[in-house]
């Protein structure tokens, strides 16, 4: 039953990581990479579960370890 209230925990957490992730990328591009596009809202959410489940699993062998 924990697991399922983790999930239910980490929803809100998907939303903000996409919406900081927004803001930060459309605040730095043009500093670092010029002539590099602004991001939406649905794109930062699709970067931010693709590095959710590029890291999960790392996390996941992570915890056996220690």
């Amino acid at each position: 039953m924990g697991g399922y209230f983790r999930i239910l925990a980490a929803i809100p957490g998907f939303f903000l990581s996409s919406f900081f992730l927004m803001l930060l990328w459309n605040a730095n591009i043009e500093k670092f990479f010029p002539g590099v596009a602004d991001i939406s809202y649905v794109k930062a959410m699709l970067a931010t579960i693709t590095l959710w489940l590029a890291v999960a699993p790392l996390a996941a062998v992570g915890k056996k370890w220690w």
